[in-house]
């Protein structure tokens, strides 16, 4: 109560808020007016000013130190004019900078270092003069809208008159989006519109804004249409499409303001950040400003599904599998319809003889065989029958042994589970699949295998080592062909053709369950897909892992700053508070809202629903009043589309068939006696305005077959009518059978009341009460999702901290201004880090340092000729110190035969080809962990906590891996191969005439000959690679293999 009184007298947030930008409108709306009398030329003199002094705080962009060094005179002289330009705009905000730069290496690295001294302070100057030249920043936007009034301008290939000036709201909503706020705005207020406003203010900064849509047609749309603004001040746009070549992109992303969608946006970061050689191939700039249309769509509903580039999996499993044994399963779903066919007509058998209890057992048996069979879909539309089912459920799961769940599940080819997307064979299906080998889905035991073969003594090693590698071939070829067939039932029985996906073009691509849209180069992972093609016939494409992923939250959370609109976003206002840190302000309209929102009509089962509909879709049409009937599947679009052709009245229906034709049909929306079948998440984006005569009758009627779990869809439908002070009315017609009702509205008492009341069939129920206790069900289903999306990002979280670490460290390696540097970097670290192992690894005084030196011959060219006897008094520093000298010697006489002007890029390359190598095995190790760890919850574990735990130790290893891998490639790696093998064939004399030289060398020792060189004939001399130590791992204080009798390290041990 005490609440609501402040409420009342000093206003709510978003109130408040609003009243603190009434002034700043004000007097945007002032300057506006006085620019009206103002020269084209001067209103651009005035963006250039902007420009140029916002400008001044981008990134200095300069060649790097080594190739300063090798430039000439004249060019030399050209940078140091550049950079004490630079250094002379911002010397009167930063006294500290040099105030000349002469034309010499030096002084222009003094020049870049004092400007990285100072970076850091960048971004709160751009800020504060961002907010100070706002007001009429927005002004000259709104002004440059005005005078383009009666102009042309092509968008998508179609001329369109410019008929747009900005409202006082949208003026509100452009400065919520520069504030890093969700605008909320009805349809129809102007989104797209509102948008210019902010993304030119921060254009102006040269850093690139992203104006971010759901498809390619609005990216493109909206490109050209608003374009119009941006190039009328002198801003240059940019577009992003699908399939669009590198090059394209990388000059669409140089624009001062690129569009496109979340996918290409996230796509391309992947590209750059784990898959570019080098900086040329990067293609977009940093991450600064981004105004996401359609928020809620983009942030929540697609954030279901992280964005992954994939390639062909080291793990592959062969395709041919899901051919082969296509034709059996087949067979083995039909004859599994018609036992449950069987099982239908047994059913009903016994429901006629009065036996609900047998009854209730064959229907929840037909659930367990086939979940989607039509005759038990039909049954289940009966609230009786459904009790029936469920009574017989749950007294089977009540059982704790489950002894009679098991028997019922015997007694099909298979099980499957619809929930858990999964699917078991019984032992009628293995018989029927392999009715000669009983033992064919039986996956042998290793351990039990491999001791039965060393205790037979009839076979010796080689033929044990065979036998051992057949039990190996047969457990894969059994657990493939397990898989195999797994995977095949599931795609024969739970994905079905034009509702989970379609096929187009010879390819199967997957439909998005919650908006109807196509998701092109997206897979199901696993084997699914292979399955999926194999049944449709279409070309199967190898199975695939993880090169890069990143989800659509973390990606979003790269940005500076983040802002949205959407006509939907307060339900969810929590979400995006916790997660992007975005307050959502809804913005008043421009016209009071006409629209008539009724009250919900709820019926006792799906078909009376149904019926009802089509009765109120007659009504509208009949007096030409347009009618969009929203539903919450494909699948539901499909069932509507069917029962109007029968009802004989002409429609359109937009799902993933038409996807293409969504502007075009949801447009068409608004004409007389139109009617439009679509889910509710159709044809965002696209304004549905009435055609002539509309208007006075009644305007856009909007049904709902169904509300949604989310309560911002069913608002983004009843949105779709009365835009911008039309008339609309809106209803909804919802059953107690939809998933919604039964599972959090207490559907079975409210069916139990109306029988009680003795209602009709086909009889509604409707109040407001009612209305709520639908609200009060999907608040609980929203905070369920909530909680779910959030702990899937509480694991992707711990993954994107590991990819920020090793993108950065990538980035590095392609952009450090001597890449030199990171590989004496890593030098300094692995060497020590390896002898110090070494040293933890010796028991005792009885060291022997043969395999340490062996490693550090095998490993680098250095041709180390240390006896081991006078390392016994070294310590590990001592040791490392030689080592590094040596390895950084012999890499200094590699770099000297090295083309000058590749050696930048070769030493990038090593480093950059480790990284990717090991990061996509990395990857698909934490593929493995994400879907075992879950398992862990049986052992009283934290899966979260345990997967931290796990994930950080495999980094660790990662790391260290990468490191090693870096020094593996030093001399593996040239520029020019003839050069480089005339080095290696005089590096030992080399390094012998350095160690000679510098008297802290140690001296080699006489007499003897080292390892990793040898003295040819002629005294010429040659490099002799050091053998490999054998691949079976042998304690240095065990027996040594050859049979000598002696410790291995004393023996062929010592040979390193």
């Amino acid at each position: 109560m005490i609440k609501w009184i402040l409420q009342k007298i000093v206003g709510s947030k978003h109130q408040r808020e609003l009243k603190r930008m009434r002034p700043m409108v004000a007097r945007i709306n002032r300057i506006e007016e006085s620019l009206q009398g103002e020269s084209r030329e001067a209103i651009l003199s005035k963006v250039e000013g902007w420009q140029t002094h916002l400008r001044r705080y981008l990134p200095l962009e300069t060649a790097t130190k080594r190739q300063i060094e090798q430039l000439d005179a004249d060019k030399l002289s050209e940078m140091a004019t550049a950079v004490g330009e630079r250094m002379l705009s911002l010397r009167d905000e930063f006294p500290s900078l040099p105030e000349r730069v002469t034309p010499d290496p030096d002084s222009i690295e003094n020049a870049k270092e004092a400007f990285r001294s100072i970076e850091d302070r960048f971004p709160e100057l751009r800020r504060k003069y961002l907010e100070e030249i706002l007001p009429e920043a927005f002004a000259v936007v709104k002004n440059a809208a005005r005078r383009l009034v009666g102009e042309t301008v092509d968008v998508c290939d179609q001329p369109l008159t410019w008929d747009m000036v900005h409202f006082d709201v949208q003026l509100f909503g452009g400065i919520a989006l520069h504030r890093k706020m969700i605008a909320e705005m009805q349809t129809g207020e102007g989104k797209t519109l509102v948008a210019t406003l902010p993304v030119f203010l921060n254009a102006l900064t040269g850093l690139g804004v992203h104006v971010v849509t759901v498809n390619d047609y609005l990216a493109r749309r909206d490109s050209e249409w608003m374009g119009a603004v941006f190039k009328y001040l002198g801003l240059t746009v940019g577009c992003i499409q699908n399939q669009q070549a590198p090059l394209i992109r990388r000059e669409q992303y140089c624009c001062d303001i690129t569009y496109g969608t979340n996918s290409e946006f996230g796509f391309d970061y992947l590209r750059d950040n784990g898959m570019a050689s080098s900086s040329d191939e990067q293609v977009q700039r940093s991450h600064y400003f981004a105004i996401i249309d359609e928020v809620d769509s983009i942030l929540i509903d697609e954030a279901r599904t992280p964005l992954i580039i994939s390639g062909p999996s080291v793990m592959n499993s062969s395709t041919e599998q899901y051919v082969r044994h296509k034709a059996l399963v087949e067979q083995l779903v039909k004859k599994q319809n018609l036992l449950c066919n069987e099982l239908a007509a047994e059913a009903k058998k016994h429901l006629d003889n009065g036996d609900e209890e047998e009854a209730g057992r064959c229907l929840f048996k037909i659930k367990l065989g086939q979940p989607r069979n039509r005759q038990l879909m039909r049954s289940m539309e009966d609230p009786d029958l459904r009790r029936l089912v469920q009574k017989s459920e749950l007294a089977l799961y009540q059982d704790t042994q489950k002894k009679e769940l098991f028997a019922i599940k015997e007694e099909l080819f298979f099980t499957i589970d619809e929930k858990g997307h999964d699917a078991d064979l019984m032992e009628m299906g293995r018989e029927f699949l392999s009715p000669d080998d009983p033992e064919a889905f039986v996956l042998p035991d290793l351990v039990e295998a491999f001791a039965e073969i060393d205790a037979n003594p009839d076979l010796d090693e080689k033929m044990a080592l065979e036998a051992k590698e057949q039990v190996e071939a047969s457990l894969d070829r059994r657990g493939e062909k397990m898989h195999s067939i797994s995977q095949l039932l599931k795609a024969y029985c739970l994905f079905e053709r034009d509702v989970e996906y379609v096929v187009q073009e010879n390819k199967v691509i997957i439909v998005d369950e919650n908006t109807g849209r196509e998701m092109p180069g997206r897979r199901w992972s696993d084997g699914l897909h292979q399955a999926v093609e194999a049944k449709e016939g279409v070309e199967i494409e190898r199975e695939t892992q993880t090169y890069a992923t990143i989800t659509i939250q973390n990606y979003f959370r790269l940005y500076d700053k983040l802002a949205g609109m959407t006509g939907t976003a307060e339900t969810e206002a929590a979400e995006f508070s916790d997660i992007y840190n975005l307050d959502v302000l809804p913005i008043p309209p421009n016209e009071p809202n006409q629209r008539e929102d009724r009250n919900d009509q709820v019926f006792k089962t799906r078909r009376e629903k149904y019926n009802a509909v089509i009765t109120a879709i007659q009504e509208s049409h009949q007096k030409g009043q347009p009618v969009l009937v929203g539903t919450a599947s494909v699948d539901a679009s499909e069932t509507l589309s069917r029962m109007l052709k029968r009802a004989k009245i002409p429609h359109s229906v937009l799902n993933a068939k038409y996807h293409r034709q969504e502007a075009e049909i949801v447009t068409r929306a608004g004409q007389r006696g139109a009617v439009t079948v679509s889910t509710n998440m159709a044809g965002r984006g696209t304004d549905i305005k009435l055609s002539e005569g509309v208007a006075k009758l009644g305007g856009l009627m909007v049904v709902g077959t169904e509300r949604h779990e989310s309560r911002r869809i069913d608002r983004q439908l009843r949105g779709r009518c009365a835009r911008q002070g039309d008339p609309g009315a809106s209803q909804f017609f919802i059953s107690f059978e939809d998933d919604l009702m039964r599972n959090f509205a207490a559907a079975d008492r409210m069916t139990n009341m109306m029988d009680r009341f003795g209602m009709k069939d086909g009889e509604a129920l409707e109040h407001r009460w009612l209305n709520r206790s639908v609200e009060t069900a999907q608040r609980r289903v929203e905070q369920l999702h909530y909680r779910r999306r959030k702990y899937v990002l509480d694991f992707d979280d711990v993954m994107n901290s590991q990819r920020a670490a090793v993108y950065g460290y990538r980035n590095e390696a392609l952009t450090s201004e001597d890449p030199r540097e990171m590989i004496y970097e890593i030098i300094d670290k692995v060497i020590p880090a390896k002898v110090e192992g070494y040293f933890e690894q010796e028991e005792g005084d009885s060291s022997d340092f043969s395999e340490l030196i062996g490693w550090a011959n095998t490993t680098f060219p250095i041709h180390w000729e240390q006896s081991p006897s006078s390392m016994m008094s070294m310590g590990a520093d001592e040791i490392s110190t030689i080592i590094i000298s040596k390895v950084k010697a012999a890499y200094e006489l590699k770099v000297q035969v090295e083309d000058p002007a590749l050696l930048d890029q070769l030493e990038r390359h090593i480093v950059m080809v480790s990284i990717d190598k090991l990061w996509q095995e990395h990857l698909y190790n934490m593929d493995a962990l994400r879907e075992g760890v879950g398992l862990r919850a049986q052992g009283q574990k934290d899966p979260l906590v345990e997967y931290k735990n796990e994930a950080y130790n495999l980094f660790v290893t990662l790391w260290d891996r990468i490191e090693a891998e870096v020094l593996g490639n030093l001399f593996r790696s040239t520029t020019n191969l003839e050069k480089f093998e005339q080095f290696l064939h005089n590096l030992p004399l080399e390094l012998n005439d350095r160690d000679s030289e510098n008297p802290g060398g140690i001296p080699s020792p006489g007499g003897g000959q080292a390892t990793g060189g040898a003295q040819g004939e002629g005294g010429q001399l040659k490099l002799n690679i050091p053998k490999r130590r054998p691949s079976i791992k042998v304690g240095r204080n065990e027996p040594c293999p050859c049979g000598s009798g002696k410790k291995y390290k004393a023996c062929c041990g010592r040979q390193g």
